[in-house]
């Protein structure tokens, strides 16, 4: 699993390659765990290169939005492809999660409309 970060405006994204499984779910986990530190969590998880994931990996994203609305932001995903968008849709979660073309879509929907 290769994880790499930036930032779009206070938003910050997380680009993840490769499986999402047990095995590596620790590792984007933590990741996660940093980025909840500001205030309040924006996060976009792009899974454009994500080839399989498990309920490991689930259960990763799930308590991650979780704690971001705990604390009052979110954390969205981004770039599903088909694959991983069906296992979305058979656990339902593409109903839990915002889920977005791509990462720019997904990032500039934390923007507050201007009146």
């Amino acid at each position: 699993m290769e994880i790499k970060s930036h930032f779009h405006g206070q938003v910050a994204i997380i680009n993840l390659a490769g499986r999402f499984d047990a095995y590596s779910a620790p590792q984007v986990s933590d990741h996660l765990e940093k980025l909840l530190n500001q205030t309040p969590p924006q996060i976009v998880v792009n899974l454009e290169e994500v080839v399989f994931v498990d309920s490991t990996a689930l259960a990763t994203l799930v308590q991650a939005m979780k704690r971001c609305r705990q604390l009052e932001g979110d954390l969205r995903l981004a770039h599903l492809k088909q694959p991983v968008r069906m296992i979305f849709e058979l656990t339902r979660l593409d109903r839990a999660f915002e889920i977005f073309p791509d990462e720019t879509e997904a990032a500039d929907a934390f923007q507050p409309a201007e009146a």
